[in-house]
């Protein structure tokens, strides 16, 4: 995650899903935001929505003024806005810097895991995604996360979300190929794809999770419209096919983060 991208569509869009799956404080959420350093790029900028309540305010109403709020001023446009806001209802936080650094990553992940240890759901905000052809400590691994991290913390007991940049591919291939992959580290877990225009958040339910998360990830899947946030079992693609062809239209529309 950049704080560059705060407030923008896709962090709307994020924010309503982890409020939608803390169902109001019932579920201990944990997010690690992964946070890596502003790269000058310009596709954070994402925020007409913000001028169009009209369309986007009825999702989540609170949710919308509070980021309208925030991204009025650049100096209110960072997580600890986020944060103190409290937008996702008894959220705790783990918001350190990440680097590409091997030994650095390690403790930071060792960190990660004291910090939320008391969370049942953990949101992980890498820049991209799950891991690709690129080993840890190399110059840009700070993006992803890796399937052994996600493998330690799914061994401990966590429900997992992770957010997934769409690259250029088919997109449903391309869930269910993240899906094996996950399935690789997590055989056992319940995997639930929450499509948006430009990404996907992967939720991996442990079976040990509260059956409150189980109803709220379900709850979360027929939310809201297609074209905003679409959920549906991984085995299940989703049944609006026209909506979701217009979903990625839209994402085709524009690159980057946002």
């Amino acid at each position: 995650m950049k704080e560059q991208y705060v407030g923008d569509i896709s962090d709307y869009r994020k924010y309503a899903l982890l409020r939608a799956l803390a169902a109001s404080g019932t579920n201990r959420m944990g997010v690690c935001w992964m946070l890596t350093a502003p790269d000058g790029r310009a596709d954070g900028g994402k925020l007409a929505y913000l001028q169009q309540p009209e369309r986007y305010r009825a999702f989540d109403p609170d949710l919308f003024d509070m980021l309208a709020h925030v991204a009025a001023e650049p100096d209110r446009r960072r997580l600890g806005s986020i944060e103190a806001s409290e937008a996702v209802p008894g959220a705790t936080y783990f918001n350190a810097a990440m680097s590409d650094d091997l030994l650095g990553r390690s403790a930071y992940m060792a960190a990660c895991q004291s910090a939320l240890a008391t969370a049942e759901l953990i949101f992980f905000d890498p820049d991209n995604g799950l891991e690709v052809a690129l080993r840890k400590g190399r110059k840009g691994s700070s993006k992803f996360l890796y399937l052994d991290e996600v493998a330690t913390f799914y061994a401990a007991g966590k429900s997992l979300l992770v957010y997934q940049h769409f690259p250029r591919v088919e997109r449903e291939a391309f869930i269910q190929d993240c899906a094996a992959r996950l399935r690789g580290v997590a055989p056992d877990a319940d995997l639930w794809a929450f499509r948006t225009a430009h990404v996907v958040f992967l939720l991996l339910l442990h079976p040990s999770s509260p059956p409150s998360l189980v109803k709220a990830g379900r709850a979360a899947c027929n939310r809201w419209p297609s074209d905003f946030v679409r959920g549906y079992p991984v085995s299940s693609p989703p049944s609006d096919p026209l909506a979701q062809l217009l979903v990625e239209l839209e994402g085709d529309a524009a690159s980057g983060r946002g």
